[in-house]
């Protein structure tokens, strides 16, 4: 048998049960990331893993967003439904990636560092998006800047 050993970083605490037997708290912190929920250590002492440093989905759309923003803007496709036969995309599906280029800066910043509230999806910021950025801090549950 291999010995192991567990490294506490932390502020652990251990508490007796009325049976005797003894309880061991240690500090973990949980992050959502990437609609999974992964149990960390506090002020990210364990250093990454390769799935803490994996692109999210919602960061990937984003990417992908921009590219075909940039692909229009460059003259690459003439519009938006001859983008979409290129890419093999159904225009609708192609324009919500284009409205994640329309977001206000921090909450392109929030899913950038996936902060994001973890109600808000990739379907609820691209389908029918307000045009003002201030209704759509507030349907994304961020208030005011």
């Amino acid at each position: 048998m291999s010995g192991g050993s567990i490294k506490i970083t932390g502020r652990t605490s251990t508490i007796l049960a009325s049976n005797g037997a003894p309880t061991l708290f240690i500090p973990i912190r949980i992050k959502r990331r990437g609609g999974r929920k992964l149990v960390t250590l506090p002020q990210s002492e364990s250093g990454d893993r390769p799935w803490d440093t994996m692109q999210t989905p919602l960061q990937m759309a984003l990417i992908r967003g921009h590219c075909l923003a940039a692909r229009l803007e460059s003259g690459e496709a003439r519009n938006v439904s001859d983008l979409a036969k290129k890419e093999g995309m159904n225009i609708s599906y192609l324009s919500r990636f284009l409205n994640l280029t329309l977001l206000p800066p921090d909450i392109v910043a929030a899913i950038l560092d996936d902060s994001l509230p973890s109600h808000i999806s990739f379907t609820g910021l691209t389908i029918d998006p307000p045009l003002l950025w201030e209704e759509q801090r507030e349907r994304a549950g961020m208030g005011k800047v």
